[in-house]
């Protein structure tokens, strides 16, 4: 099926994790299961066809240096699952700051926060066309809006396809989305569903509570890890947008109102010995049978990246797909499973389903 020509944003623990799976899967052929991929065999492509051509961050230790080296440098803390990366043709560019480094980093240890690198930023369109990415990947920081909108914009002006992973609202955006339309250029987003992550298992269980008539009363979501993604969040003005996001994906799964007092999901604090590690402790209260009380409490701990990286790496497939078939614009289906804040909701067993029927050619978005 050839390569999946990738460019990546921001080249921080997310995409350390997805370069190392690629390769760590590239050892699996095409097995019907493989464990920790959803998906196989995408309509013909596999994990290992994906192959990144152009990097861009702004972090003095990764800034023109070689990609496989700049996913081990610091601040990246995840776990190393694949070391022995091949030397890859590719230099890590220098982006624009913007609004990627949050001002409040300053105060912290050189190995935990982004020291701003000093070289001139590159013309980030020709670099996309330069490289012939067809593929973008957008990892920045939290609360990023300028420097999300940058890298959108640049995405339209190349040519290149846009998969849009943090609470920035690009593809759920009407907007963005017909500009993107307008192109005929394929973009998914926004925020990216873990796995098997705080956002999925509330869902899920939110559903489970009302499938068996169970009216809930309260809820919330308390998150804490050591990553430079819980230590930007610490500024909590750039929570505005990641909050609506994680909320609107659990509430859209309740069928009765919950006013805003009783729902509370979100990023809670940083604890630096974490490093990549993210532990939820989630609570749901409600009513049952004879409206008697019932209360749900669990922890949820796993490494956040990988977590990540596992519906990514489906993501940019299928991102692939819609190229290949001459699609753009909004890809409703990959967005409403794959992502938190789609530009419209579903249950994720509906939205499961759509994405089967998109990859099998039954469903054009």
């Amino acid at each position: 099926m050839g390569k999946i020509r990738l460019a990546i944003v921001g080249l921080g623990n997310c995409a350390s994790a997805l370069i190392q799976g690629i390769e760590y899967y590239k050892n699996h052929g095409s097995e019907e299961r493989v464990p920790g991929l959803m998906h196989v065999d995408i309509g013909g492509y596999l994990p290992g066809d994906i192959e990144v051509v152009a990097a861009f961050d702004i972090d003095k230790r990764k800034v023109n240096k070689p990609l496989k080296e700049a996913v081990f440098a610091k601040p990246n803390c995840t776990k190393v699952f694949f070391p022995d990366l091949p030397d890859y043709p590719v230099k890590v560019s220098m982006g624009p700051v913007l609004d990627g480094v949050a001002e409040h980093m300053k105060d912290y240890p050189d190995d935990k926060r982004f020291i701003p690198s000093d070289e001139k930023p590159v013309d980030v369109v020709k670099v996309l066309k330069k490289t012939g990415a067809e593929i973008m990947v957008s990892y920045l920081p939290v609360g990023s809006e300028e420097a999300t909108r940058y890298y959108a914009q640049c995405a339209l002006e190349a040519g290149v396809a846009f998969i849009n992973c943090i609470p920035v609202f690009i593809a759920s955006n009407d907007e963005w989305i017909r500009k993107f339309e307008e192109k005929n250029i394929p973009i998914i987003g926004d925020d990216i569903k873990s796995q098997i992550g705080a956002t999925i298992v509330h869902r899920v269980l939110s559903k489970l509570f009302m499938h068996r008539g169970v009216k809930i009363t309260n809820t919330y979501q308390l998150n804490v890890g050591g990553n430079t993604d819980f230590l930007n969040m610490l500024n909590r003005s750039r929570l505005i947008s990641k909050k609506i996001s994680k909320t609107e994906a659990v509430t859209s799964q309740i069928t009765h109102e919950l006013s805003a007092d009783h729902v509370h999901i979100g990023p809670s604090d940083y604890i630096p010995w974490m490093n990549d590690n993210k532990v939820c402790f989630l609570r749901i209260e409600g009513e049952i049978f004879g409206n008697v009380p019932i209360n749900l409490e669990l922890r949820l701990s796993v490494e956040d990246s990988p977590n990540s990286a596992g519906v990514v790496i489906d993501a940019i497939r299928c991102c692939k797909l819609a190229l290949d078939r001459g699609i753009g614009g909004l890809l409703i289906s990959p967005s409403a499973y794959f992502m938190k804040h789609p530009r419209v909701q579903y249950p994720d067993e509906v939205a499961k389903n759509m994405v089967e029927e998109f990859i099998e050619g039954k469903r054009e978005r």
